[in-house]
C-alpha cells in the first residue's frame, strides 16, 4: 500500500524559513525540536514503527512512549488495581506528559517515569530524556487532548484489524507482563476493543496521515525523509 493512501489532506507545516539579505548574515538560531505522534490501537504496530524510524533517523531522533505515563496505583490493593480500566484515557497522567514534552521541545533534559505493568505502579527510578532534533512519541490517545495535540509537527495514525492486534497483544503480554492467554483475551473483548472503538478510532480524523496495513521498508524510509524535511 502506498504511504500516501489515507492521507487526510491537511497541510503539514514545513517549518521552513526563507532567509532575506538582512537575516542571512545573522547567527542562525537553534531550531525547535520536531515532535512526531505515532497513534493507534494496542498491537497496531506503533512500537515497531517508532523503532524503525528512530533507526533511520539516527542520531537525530529519540523515542518516548505514552505507556510510561500511566498513573501510579501503588496506593491501591492488588485486588482494587485489577478492577481498574486501564484502556480509558483517564488512566494517563496527562499533566506529567505535557510537562515532559514542553521541556524536551525547549531543549531541556526531562525526567520520565518508569511504569511496571505487572504491579500497575511506578518504579522509584526515572529515565532521563535528553532532547534531540526529532522526538518520536507513540501512544493510544495522543491526539485526544488539544493541549497535547497542538505540540505535534506531524501525527500518524495506524489502522490495524482487531484480529491482528489481539494476536500481537497476546504475544507481548505472555512474554513481558506475566499474563495468561485467557485473561488477555477476556480483557481484549471486554475492555480493550470497546475502548478502542470509543477513544482510539476517532483520532484518525485528527491525524495528518492515516496508514492502513503493514509498512514496507521503502515506506519507512519515505516517512523518515518526510520527518527530516520538517527540520528545515
Amino acid at each position: 500500500m502506498a504511504l500516501e493512501k489515507g492521507f487526510s489532506g491537511r497541510r503539514v507545516p514545513s517549518h521552513a524559513h526563507l532567509a532575506t539579505a538582512s537575516t542571512s548574515r545573522r547567527t542562525p538560531r537553534k531550531l525547535k525540536p520536531v515532535l512526531v505522534a505515532i497513534v493507534g490501537g494496542s498491537g497496531s504496530g506503533k512500537t515497531w514503527l517508532s523503532g524503525q524510524l528512530a533507526q533511520s533517523l539516527a542520531p537525530l531522533a529519540v523515542r518516548l512512549c505514552l505507556d510510561d505515563f500511566y498513573r501510579d496505583r501503588s496506593h491501591l490493593s492488588p485486588a482494587r488495581r485489577a478492577t481498574l480500566n486501564f484502556d480509558h484515557p483517564r488512566a494517563i497522567d496527562w499533566l506529567s506528559l505535557e510537562s515532559v514534552l514542553k521541556k524536551a521541545l525547549a531543549g531541556r533534559i526531562a525526567r520520565v517515569p518508569c511504569y511496571d505493568f505487572k504491579t500497575h505502579s511506578r518504579l522509584k527510578r526515572e529515565k532521563m530524556l535528553a532532547s534531540r532534533p526529532i522526538i518520536l512519541l507513540e501512544g493510544l490517545w495522543l491526539l485526544r487532548r488539544r493541549a497535547i495535540r497542538q505540540l505535534f509537527s506531524l501525527s500518524i495514525f495506524l489502522e490495524c484489524p482487531a484480529s491482528k492486534r489481539l494476536r500481537r497483544r497476546i504475544g507481548r503480554d505472555l512474554n513481558s507482563r506475566g499474563r495468561t492467554r485467557r485473561s488477555i483475551e477476556r480483557q481484549f473483548l471486554n475492555s480493550v476493543e470497546p475502548m478502542h472503538v470509543r477513544y482510539v478510532v476517532p483520532q484518525a480524523l485528527l491525524a495528518d496521515l492515516v496508514v492502513k496495513g503493514d509498512f514496507r521498508r521503502s515506506q519507512v524510509e519515505r516517512l523518515a525523509r518526510r520527518v527530516q524535511e520538517l527540520l528545515r
